[in-house]
């Protein structure tokens, strides 16, 4: 006589079979989907911490032993996320090539936080642990830029945004449109995202990295984090940040790593005259009271913002502070931003040092993968 009694163990749907007082224990399926890499990349560029249930993470010992079925992957859809959809797996078995669904197997450690709940059923990888899993699919200087974001007030929200779930037949394949008719992509993202909250600190990003020693792209990830500074509020100023403090070796000036968005409280004459307290400092290195404003031609175009920004030029300098500004157009041309640089680095009474040969070949590699 056998008897079956149902449980619940953790995620998984547990079936413990009775037979001769010995218990045989079979995990059937995994009841929910972990997004991870690219995707949940995507998933925190397109919805920051509003849909994460006040970012609460998890606790988990396992990973899910298979794919799941299609009513998650067409969550994945609603989310806004584009094909194919990275899901973890702790099952080299369960491993399969699909059209949507990518298998990112995964046996390292599990620290607590690296996972978050976005909805019933589903969740993704918390933003440190999407940084170090991003360590194994970018080149160490994109994996920099990338961190500069997640610790950062803006965020790249380019893909796509499905108007409804794909249909998905046998086998999770999605069906595609014959021709002349339109497929269910319907919104193409493609715009930068400011003023948002930060996802994260370069401090938790170094205590996650920490944990994950002896792992694959542990080494790249540890490196990464030398360069990296909380605050950037824009793209290009991390492009600014980057190109002037790394290393001549990655095509950097070797710059020393200013304070970014620093707020200077201003005086009493100058707050009646502007309206304002404070004043926040794009870049800025206070030993030398120097401060680099990135001028946007986007977004400081017009009478009332270039005139905002030249009383804030006026300000800055009656308290003494120097101030340097750099356009979009000066960033990209190679021979300008030289002698920008050369200005900064004797303001801060650095000498650059380079070879020639070899850091000309290095700085054109690294404006290829910035600009």
């Amino acid at each position: 006589m056998i008897k079956e009694q149902r449980k619940t163990a953790g995620n998984n749907k547990k079936i413990v079979l009775y037979r001769k007082k010995v218990p045989k224990i079979c995990y059937t399926y995994c009841m929910d989907s972990i997004i991870s890499h690219k995707s949940a990349l995507e998933y925190w560029r397109l919805h920051g911490k509003a849909k994460t249930n006040n970012f609460v993470g998890q606790r988990r010992k396992s990973l899910p032993v298979s794919i799941p079925k299609s009513v998650s992957i067409r969550e994945g859809a609603h989310l806004g996320l584009s094909y194919p959809i990275n899901l973890m797996i702790g099952c080299q078995k369960a491993k399969r090539k699909s059209r949507i669904v990518r298998a990112r197997v995964y046996n390292g450690p599990i620290p607590y936080g690296s996972f978050v709940g976005i909805s019933d059923g589903l969740s993704t990888s918390t933003p440190p642990f999407c940084f170090f899993q991003m360590a194994g699919d970018l080149p160490l200087v994109k994996l920099i830029e990338l961190g500069f974001e997640l610790c950062g007030s803006y965020s790249l929200a380019s893909g796509i945004r499905y108007s409804k779930a794909p249909d998905l037949g046998k086998g999770n394949e999605r069906k595609i449109a014959p021709e002349g008719e339109q497929e269910d992509t319907i919104e193409v993202i493609d715009k930068n995202l400011y003023g948002r909250q930060q996802l994260t600190n370069t401090k938790a990003l170094k205590k996650f990295v920490a944990y994950m020693k002896g792992v694959n792209g542990y080494k790249k990830a540890y490196r990464a984090l030398r360069y990296i500074a909380d605050g950037s509020a824009s793209p290009m100023e991390t492009v600014l940040i980057m190109l002037l403090t790394l290393p001549c070796k990655l095509g950097g000036y070797g710059l020393p790593a200013p304070e970014l968005n620093r707020r200077v409280e201003i005086g009493n004459t100058a707050k009646r005259r502007s309206g304002k307290t404070y004043y926040k400092c794009d870049l800025f290195w206070p030993k030398a009271n120097l401060t680099v404003e990135y001028d946007s031609d986007f977004y400081r175009t017009g009478a009332n913002r270039i005139a905002s920004h030249s009383e804030k030029r006026f300000n800055l300098t009656a308290l003494g502070i120097t101030v340097i500004t750099v356009t979009s157009r000066q960033i990209r041309n190679i021979y300008e931003f030289d002698k920008i640089a050369e200005l900064i680095a004797g303001r801060l009474r650095k000498r650059l040092r380079y070879e020639p040969m070899q850091f000309t070949r290095a700085r054109r590699e690294l404006r290829d993968l910035l600009l």
